[in-house]
């Protein structure tokens, strides 16, 4: 085991990140770092959105924000104190598969912060003054959402892509669900859907892996729910045979936001890497690549442009987002399906892979400067079950991608004839 002399890599490896599986179900990974008295706190429990009945979407999310507000121990401001004091602080997000946490305190103050999560996530009481306040602060987010035109077009796109899938559905749900959600729902979603199982503890900072073990097991060993049920299993993603398109009309505005693109990799498929890499040169190097410099350097159509892969355990997408005048919609949507069409019938030139390869090279060290940033990619690793050696062999899993495998990659998802095209705007 390493010690906190020193990491004999920068970069986090099976040699230096302990693994441990709890009998209940909790799986703990540690690695040290001394060279400050921080520690951070960082993983999910095994339930999402995917577990929202239709009528009461974004209970997940509701659930997850209430957490905060008050446990059968702590009240709403005891718990605020008790982080204040001494200068920690954690919090909690629901998200489609996983509720998030994340929390950094000093090394001294490690037990306490452990302690609350532990209470937090066990005995909320979502008191019914803290339910209504934030089923408002929902509201207010949803009524803003309305009229936001790129997430208004970014709801449709995925209405249209994901299409009888549960990743069509968003994640904090819609006016008429949220004003269903009772305090009696918050307790049942708590009770049956948050437990020991499947649930991914990360810690990173100034402490002995032995040490920091001992003290998850002194907060967690006992917590055991016989209750707790298994998320549903995904469906498959129904492929279209056509392009399909969808206009959201917002009254009053003066930009339209559109959206087109098609599914994408898994984040521990083959592909991921060279689509990854794929995208990377089509709209996001530089000033947004391919696609930015066409749509908005040379023909001067758009705000912004740039291309977006989202990858996770199901599914994912490939799309293209760009905000324009109204009047530039059709034409920057034929330019973007004229861009598109060039990625697949052709390879990427040599240069262009290099200059992407070595930005993802250089970008990795940076991400890892941070306690936060190393719990964040082992969080990653454990829920993607990429390998605890796997940051140590990306750069040459990186150099290894060549054009003809970023084209082969790009051919099996992304079809110009078959694209979901979504357009929200006045």
């Amino acid at each position: 085991m390493i010690t906190h002399k020193q990491h004999k890599n920068t970069l986090p490896g099976a040699d230096d990140i302990t693994r441990d599986i709890l009998a209940n179900g909790i799986t703990t990974l540690v690695r040290s770092n001394f060279n400050n008295p921080s520690v951070v706190i960082h993983g999910y429990l095994n339930t999402g959105a995917l577990q929202d009945p239709d009528d009461k979407l974004g209970l997940a999310d509701f659930t997850a924000s209430m957490l905060m507000r008050g446990t059968q121990q702590h009240t709403f401001n005891q718990v605020y104190e008790l982080l204040e004091s001494s200068g920690a602080s954690l919090g909690f997000s629901g998200n489609i598969h996983t509720t998030s946490f994340s929390g950094k305190a000093l090394i001294e103050d490690l037990p306490m912060l452990l302690n609350l999560l532990f209470e937090l996530i066990t005995s909320p009481v979502f008191p019914q003054s803290y339910v209504e306040k934030m089923r408002s602060q929902l509201l207010t987010g949803l009524a803003l959402r309305s009229q936001d035109t790129a997430e208004m077009a970014n709801l449709a796109f995925d209405q249209l892509l994901f299409a009888g899938h549960p990743y069509s559905r968003p994640e904090d749900g819609y006016p008429e669900t949220i004003s269903k959600i009772t305090r009696d729902d918050l307790v049942q979603f708590q009770k049956y859907n948050y437990g020991p199982r499947g649930m991914v503890l990360v810690i990173v900072g100034a402490i002995e892996p032995p040490h920091a073990l001992d003290l998850v097991k002194a907060a967690f060993t006992g917590w055991i729910n016989p209750e707790q049920t298994t998320p549903p299993a995904l469906p498959e993603l129904n492929p279209f045979s056509s392009t399909l398109e969808r206009k959201e009309t917002i009254t009053g505005k003066v930009q339209s936001d559109i959206v087109v693109g098609c599914s994408g990799p898994r984040r521990n498929s083959a592909e991921y890497l060279p689509i990854s890499l794929g995208n990377n040169i089509l709209g996001q190097f530089g000033m947004y690549g391919r696609i930015g410099d066409v749509v908005r350097e040379q023909s001067g159509l758009a705000y912004y442009a740039y291309t977006r892969l989202n990858s996770g355990i199901g599914p994912g997408s490939w799309q293209v987002s760009a905000g324009v005048n109204p009047v530039n919609v059709e034409k920057t949507i034929a330019l973007v399906q004229e861009e598109l069409a060039r990625f697949v019938r052709q390879p990427v030139k040599v240069e262009e892979l290099q200059d992407s390869q070595a930005n993802f090279i250089g970008r990795l060290p940076l991400s890892m400067e941070s306690n936060a940033g190393v719990a964040s990619a082992l969080v990653s690793l454990e829920r993607y079950q990429l390998g605890l050696d796997y940051l140590r062999g990306y750069a040459d899993k990186v150099k290894a991608v060549t054009p003809s495998e970023i084209l082969e990659a790009g051919q099996r998802f992304l079809d110009p004839h078959k694209l979901a095209i979504a357009v929200a705007g006045p």
